[in-house]
């Protein structure tokens, strides 16, 4: 049994937690839950979710409901090169940096790298960002671990790591400029607790790209094709590191568009994960 649990915006404008029931969020903070955290870094999540039951909780329709990242105090990171598809896209649009990039998807350690404070985060439906400084700008579809405090990895959510990749093929040295900028990450609509990581490499990730009610890019993969555990990414990340409100780690991407393709304003990026849901974002140039 999976519950998928989220942030959401009530009418007076307060940010509070909910619980998927069907086509209705549950609103689970009159119930005492008033955080993500005091779930994630709870001993029994799942336990702690179903004892809700005993309590009469109000209903949305999911329809009527404005989704708020599911992140509150998380720093948000991010692994790269761990599907073959990614290590050949980055070698392929720079020559300059392609051993390291060859070197590191077959090294012990991966590559892990800052991404974005929470207060950054994008939510559903919220515009993701293309630089205004780059002219190749994609998304990357990514199956994002939600870990706490200790290092467990206790949930999954939908990332959205957005890149340029011709800045960053310039030179492996401008990856943060090429990663790390404003609206550069989108998260969402819900967190999954309760899935295995067997049966989390079992779902399916897709994507796909609207331009003027056209479809112009769609791709699909899975984490069954992911190189490295969510394990061994999650305790390379926590190596001589702490992180009091715990963590969410993108697993890096499998689906990369053509080297024809860029985004445009007014995209939508619409990314789904068949354990999660669906996150979907315009685009905006920034």
């Amino acid at each position: 049994m999976t519950i998928r649990i989220g942030r959401f915006i009530d009418q007076d404008g307060a940010v509070r937690v909910g619980m998927a029931e069907g086509p209705a969020i549950v609103d689970i903070s009159s119930a005492g839950v008033k955080s993500l955290a005091s779930i994630l870094e709870d001993e029994q999540p799942m336990e702690l979710l179903s004892r809700l039951s005993e309590y009469t909780l109000r209903r949305r329709p999911l329809e009527k409901v404005t989704f708020a990242p599911p992140i509150e105090k998380q720093e948000v990171w991010a692994a790269g090169v761990t599907y073959t598809r990614s290590k050949q896209a980055r070698m392929a649009e720079s020559n300059f940096s392609a051993t390291a990039y060859d070197r590191v998807y077959e090294a012990e350690r991966p590559e892990l790298f800052f991404k974005c404070i929470p207060e950054k985060v994008v939510g559903p439906g919220d515009p993701v960002g293309i630089r205004k400084d780059a002219k190749w700008s994609v998304p990357e579809p990514e199956l994002a671990l939600v870990i706490n405090s200790s290092g467990k990895v206790v949930g999954y959510t939908i990332g959205n790591d957005m890149s340029s990749r011709d800045i960053e093929g310039e030179n492996l040295l401008y990856l943060p400029q090429a990663k790390i900028y404003r609206r550069s990450c989108a998260l969402g609509p819900w967190i999954t607790l309760g899935a295995t990581e067997e049966v989390v490499r079992q779902w399916k990730i897709s994507i796909e790209v609207h331009r003027e009610r056209a479809v112009v890019f769609s791709g699909e993969t899975s984490p069954a094709a992911m190189k490295r555990s969510f394990d061994e990414l999650a305790s390379f990340l926590f190596r001589s590191q702490t992180f009091e409100h715990g963590a969410v780690l993108l697993t890096g991407t499998g689906i990369v568009p053509p080297d024809t393709f860029t985004l445009q304003p007014k995209d939508i990026v619409d990314i789904h994960i068949s354990g999660v849901g669906t996150l979907s974002n315009p685009v905006v140039a920034v």
